[in-house]
């Protein structure tokens, strides 16, 4: 197990190439992911948290190797999972598991709540098959859904439910790992609360760790104990949740705190209101990828990539200004 951690993501880079022309030449590379690095402990959540287009989906779908990585490595308890063959790694996939964030895209209308629940034990074979209907009960009782919900279809329900049945399915194998991407972000706010309570009580009782991409950071605040902010493909801020909120160490990350609504009317936040808009993927500006919209921006900051430098023990950000 690489130092002691359940995932652990060194340079990771997916660059999607861009087609045109007669011929369909590459005329160029979106980079989605440019490199990154970070670590998922035993049992532990890690919020991604960015601006959509940052590269937060696309490093979830990589972390379960449901993407091919252009560079880099992603290992899962010690070993790379690219370096699995098909067979390998379909065992694998028992131990890690997504959430989608649509919960009506992500079920079939076509099958009942238990056709989809029991699908995962079909495919491995898990439990006898005449079990296997009451094991879906007992796991949809287990999100919050009674016993009559296996003989209904996804339409049925609303759409707080039909997350509650994604996230039994997802668990359904009792994974070590989930990719919670964008689970709530689908719903209103009081269901929101709800679904996040049942996956804080679902990973304290299964002892299970969440990859968490969000991009409500009020969201991230309840659930994630560890945070990663990314902006552009790259990693500008990671940390321990409390440190990252109560003392950011990047100008992007103070942005997007300042953005964050607060339930108090009398409660004024200076807002920062960054300039311009995000740069293209294709064509990312040299440097620190911020620079253009950044306020606290120097001449040396379009020439110098700024590495993540330790502002306080388990606190790393990526700007030469501070």
């Amino acid at each position: 197990m690489e130092n002691g951690q359940l995932l652990s993501v060194r340079n990771l880079k997916k660059h999607f190439p861009v087609k045109g022309g007669v011929f369909s030449r590459v005329t160029g590379h979106v980079r989605a992911v440019d490199g990154i690095d970070f670590d998922l402990g035993y049992g532990k959540t890690l919020g991604l948290v960015g601006e959509s287009g940052c590269g937060k989906s696309t490093t979830g779908k990589l972390a379960l190797r449901l993407l091919d990585l252009t560079e880099g490595s992603v290992s899962f308890k010690g070993t790379d999972i690219f370096s699995l063959s098909t067979g390998e790694m379909r065992s694998l996939r028992k131990r890690m598991q997504i959430v989608f964030q649509d919960p009506y895209a992500s079920l079939n209308p076509r099958m009942t709540v238990g056709a989809i629940v029991t699908e995962p034990y079909h495919i491995h074979r898990v439990g006898a098959k005449k079990d296997r209907l009451q094991m879906a009960v007992d796991l949809l009782e287990s999100v919050g859904l009674g016993s009559e919900a296996v003989s209904r279809y996804p339409h049925e329900f609303s759409g707080g439910q039909r997350q509650r049945i994604g996230i039994a399915r997802a668990i359904a194998l009792n994974p070590e790992l989930v990719v919670c991407d964008e689970p709530v972000s689908a719903l209103d706010v009081s269901i929101q609360a709800q679904v996040i309570n049942l996956l804080t009580d679902l990973k304290d009782k299964r002892k299970m760790a969440y990859l968490f991409i969000s991009h409500d950071l009020s969201v991230v605040e309840k659930i994630c104990d560890d945070v990663a902010v990314m902006y552009l493909g790259k990693i500008v801020e990671i940390g321990e949740a409390g440190a990252v909120y109560s003392n950011p160490a990047h100008p992007y990350t103070e942005a997007l705190l300042s953005a964050t609504p607060t339930p108090d009317p009398l409660k004024k936040g200076n807002r920062i209101k960054l300039e311009g808009d995000v740069p293209s993927p294709m064509n990312p500006p040299s440097g620190c990828v911020f620079h253009t919209r950044c306020p606290l921006k120097i001449t040396d900051c379009e020439k110098i990539v700024p590495a993540l430098t330790e502002r306080s023990p388990g606190h790393n950000s990526a700007c030469i200004v501070r």
